[in-house]
C-alpha cells in the first residue's frame, strides 16, 4: 500500500505518521527545505498547537462548515493530540483560554518530534520537491507528477498543501489549483483572522496603541452585529489584536460587499448612566479645571487628544461651562468610538485562509473525494476554518488522521 502526500506542514506530517503506522509505505512531498516552515511561526513562534477544551466548544469555534468536522473531531480531539505529544515526549501545558503549547514555548519540539516519529516508522521524506499535478487513471488518482518529468505512482494520495496565507512559507494555492484541475469545486478564498483596514485618519494617529478590556462592535443590518470583548492595538492602516482577528473571520466576506461603519465601546463594564456618574465625579473635583484636563483619567495619553477633538468641545473649555448635553454626547462617544472599516490585509498577514475545496466534495469520516477515488484531502486545503486558540490546528491534527485512516482502509 503506496501513500503520497503532498504538503510537509502540520496536516501532511501527522497523516505520513499515521498512516505508517498502520503499515502504509508513506512518501511526503515537500517543497521547501524542511518541512513544518509555518508550524514554525504558529502562534509568535511558541506553537498553541490544540486547545484543550469539549467537543462542543470546539466545534462552536469553528467559523465555516463545523458540521462537516463532527466525524474528524470525534474520531480524534484535542485531548487525544495533547497526549500524542506527549508520547513523543514533548512536555505541554496549558494557559488562558485552554490554550495548548509546548511547555517549552518553542513550536520546534512539535515539529521535531513529528519528523523523529516519521523517520522511526520509515516515512520517506523528499524536501525541495514540488509537486505539479495529479496522475487520474480510468477517473481515480494514481500518483503523482513532479517537476523536471519525475512521476510518484501510488494508491492514494493526500492534498495537505495549505491555502494561501503566509505564502512565503510555501502556501501557495498549489493543492487548490490542483482539486480544481479534477473539476473539483473550490470556494472563493480570502484572508482570515488578520488585521483590518479603517478608514479614518484619527486611527493612524493612534498607531502603537493596545487597549485591553473594551468591546468592538459592527452592525451588519436586520438586527445582526458582530461583537466581541477583549484585546486591541491600532496599527499605521487600522486595527489589529485578538478581538479583531476574530472579527475578521466573520466580516472578510461581507467587506467584499463595501466598508463597514464599527464601534469601540471604551468602557464596557460601565453603564451608560454609571459613566456619566464617572465624569461628573472629575468635573465635580473642582468646577474651573479645563476639561482636556477633567477627562484626562478615563483614556490612556495617546487617546486623549483624539477623544477631546471628536467631542467637539474646546478642550480649553471650564467643566463648569459644559452643558449637560455636551457631557452626555461625550459619554456616548466614549460608548461607541466610531470607525470604518475597509477590508483585511493581505495573505501575507492572514493566520489562515478562508474557503478552499468544497465540503461537499469530501466524505467526513475518510477525507476522500466523493468524485475522485484516492484522492484525499486535510488541513487548511479544505473549506473550514476556526477562531484562534488552537483550534485551527486541531482541524489539521484531526483531518489528518481521519484522512490517513480512510486511505489505509481503503486500500486494504
Amino acid at each position: 500500500m503506496k501513500i503520497g502526500i503532498i504538503g510537509g506542514g502540520a496536516a501532511g506530517m501527522m497523516a505520513a505518521v499515521r498512516a505508517a503506522e498502520l503499515g502504509a509505505d508513506v512518501c511526503l512531498f515537500e517543497q521547501n527545505g524542511k518541512t513544518g516552515k509555518k508550524l514554525f511561526i504558529t502562534g509568535k513562534g511558541r506553537c498553541n498547537f490544540t486547545n484543550d477544551c469539549d467537543q462542543e466548544t470546539f466545534l462552536s469555534s469553528v467559523v465555516t462548515n463545523p458540521k462537516f468536522l463532527y466525524s474528524a473531531v470525534s474520531g480524534w480531539n484535542s485531548q487525544q493530540t495533547i497526549q500524542f505529544f506527549e508520547a513523543l515526549g514533548v512536555k505541554t501545558k496549558v494557559e488562558r483560554g485552554n490554550r495548548a503549547f509546548p511547555a517549552s514555548d518553542h513550536s520546534s519540539d512539535i515539529i521535531r518530534a513529528l519528523n523523529r516519529r516519521m523517520e522511526a516508522l520509515g516515512v520517506q521524506v523528499r524536501l525541495h520537491t514540488r509537486v505539479t499535478g495529479l496522475i487520474l487513471t480510468d477517473g481515480a488518482v494514481r500518483g503523482v507528477q513532479l517537476e523536471k518529468g519525475e512521476k510518484y505512482l501510488c494508491d492514494s494520495v493526500l492534498l495537505a498543501t495549505g491555502g494561501l496565507s503566509y505564502p512565503s512559507t510555501g502556501s501557495t494555492g498549489d493543492g487548490l489549483r490542483m482539486a480544481a484541475s479534477c473539476g473539483l469545486a473550490v470556494t472563493e478564498t480570502r484572508p482570515a483572522l488578520v488585521p483590518l483596514e479603517t478608514e479614518e485618519s484619527y486611527i493612524t494617529e493612534l498607531q502603537g496603541l493596545s487597549l485591553k478590556n473594551v468591546t468592538l462592535t459592527v452592525p451588519l443590518g436586520k438586527k445582526k452585529k458582530f461583537t466581541a470583548f477583549g484585546e486591541m492595538l491600532f496599527t499605521h492602516f487600522g486595527i489589529s489584536g485578538p478581538i479583531v482577528l476574530k472579527a475578521s473571520s466573520y466580516l472578510a466576506e461581507r467587506l467584499e460587499k463595501g466598508p463597514l461603519p464599527a464601534e469601540i465601546d471604551l468602557k464596557p463594564v460601565l453603564t451608560p448612566d454609571q459613566l456619566d456618574a464617572r465624569i461628573l465625579r472629575e468635573f465635580g473635583e473642582s468646577q474651573n479645571r479645563e476639561f482636556k484636563n477633567a477627562v484626562a483619567p478615563l483614556f490612556p495619553a495617546k487617546l486623549r487628544p483624539v477623544m477631546i477633538r471628536l467631542s467637539g468641545i474646546d478642550g480649553d473649555t471650564p467643566v463648569h461651562a459644559v452643558t449637560k448635553e455636551q457631557r452626555q454626547a461625550f459619554g456616548r462617544l466614549v460608548k461607541a468610538f466610531p470607525l470604518t472599516i475597509t477590508g483585511t490585509r493581505g495573505y501575507q498577514e492572514a493566520v489562515i485562509t478562508q474557503g478552499g475545496v468544497s465540503v461537499r466534495e469530501i466524505d467526513p469520516r475518510t477525507m476522500q473525494s466523493k468524485k475522485i477515488p484516492g484522492l484525499y484531502f486535510a488541513g487548511e486545503v479544505i473549506d473550514t476554518d476556526a477562531l484562534t486558540g488552537g483550534f485551527n490546528l486541531q482541524i489539521a491534527w484531526a483531518t489528518a488522521r481521519a484522512a490517513a485512516e480512510g486511505m489505509c482502509s481503503n486500500a486494504q
